[in-house]
């Protein structure tokens, strides 16, 4: 029979212990016998795990990446056992994601009451950012993305789309005006970011393309919150996400300016992660949990958002 598991556990454990003596203490057997199961796995591995002498046991590159791996999977073998002698309710662990700011705020940290009732034991490691992280750099299971993605070998679960809206507060609209095409955005304060991906322009629909227009401001902002909350305290003009401001342009809080130049430029959004033959549990709950819920709130915003735009230009335009 396959023991692969079992000798995976005492090679872990002898460099958790640092000896062999020591891990051969701690598992009740002779030294000789774990020394000669790992020299086995060498043998059949066709590699050397571990240097020996007489003073201190250290790793070769294939040990050290043995050892992870080994560990990881016993990991995932010990969550499995849990969940079916337990049930999910009792699965636990660590999962560390990152998302923007808002689609943090607004979508997904409402969500966290009602997944820890479900799964009181996983830990949530939540990071907000408007910067794209490198999962495996950052060492991040889950990323909500916002926009196109590059070549990986990341799954992708699509949740949705959005479109950006270019709003302002009625106050900033009352003592600048209203822009009525795209030239007289030249005369507003143009709110913007300064992450590294970031380009002073906006893309705008003109003549049927889109057409990148310059805009300037007296914000730069490294986040879609902070340039939300100046916008809704009449600083000026924002370029934002529907999630984003659904709320408060059904409000009356924003209102959205110059929407033909917006119309039929969306934006996917994706939950990306790790791959491979198997996801560990904790990731998966988390991600059958938040998907469906998510994609509700993404099209709840824009209905949302089309249903007040409706209404606006209603009562914009009277019936003669």
């Amino acid at each position: 029979m396959d023991n692969r598991a079992g000798e995976m556990m005492v090679f872990a454990r002898v460099v958790e212990a640092g000896s062999f003596s020591e891990a051969a203490r701690q598992m009740q057997m002779t030294p000789s016998t774990v020394s000669k199961g790992i020299a086995r796995m060498e043998e059949r591995l066709g590699v050397r795990l571990v240097e020996r002498s007489t003073r201190r046991l250290s790793l070769t590159d294939e040990g050290r990446l043995y050892y992870e791996r080994s560990v990881a999977l016993l990991t995932e073998l010990d969550a499995i056992e849990t969940e079916l002698a337990h049930g999910a309710h009792n699965a636990g662990g660590t999962v560390r994601i990152n998302a923007s700011v808002a689609f943090g705020v607004l979508g997904i940290e409402p969500l966290l009451p009602a997944f820890w009732q479900a799964y009181p034991k996983i830990i949530i490691d939540l990071s907000l950012s408007d910067e794209i992280v490198d999962l495996y750099l950052d060492r991040t299971d889950i990323a909500f993305r916002v926009g196109p993605l590059p070549d990986s070998g990341l799954v992708a679960r699509k949740l949705g789309s959005a479109r950006r809206m270019i709003v302002a507060s009625p106050d900033y609209l009352k003592r600048h005006g209203t822009p009525q095409t795209i030239e007289d955005l030249e005369g507003h304060n143009c709110l913007g970011f300064n992450f590294r991906r970031a380009a002073p322009v906006w893309p705008l629909r003109e003549g049927g393309r889109i057409v990148d227009r310059a805009i300037s401001g007296t914000l730069l902002a490294n986040n879609g919150e902070s340039v939300c909350r100046m916008a809704l305290a009449g600083v000026g003009l924002a370029r934002l996400a529907d999630f984003h401001v659904s709320s408060d342009i059904r409000a009356g809080r924003l209102v959205e300016v110059l929407p033909e130049a917006g119309h039929g430029e969306t934006e996917d959004i994706h939950a990306l992660y790790l791959g491979g033959q198997r996801v560990p549990q904790r990731i998966r709950l988390f991600l059958d949990f938040v998907v469906p819920r998510l994609q509700s709130f993404l099209q709840d915003a824009t209905q949302g958002c089309q249903a007040a735009s409706s209404l606006a230009f209603k009562a914009d335009n009277p019936p003669s």
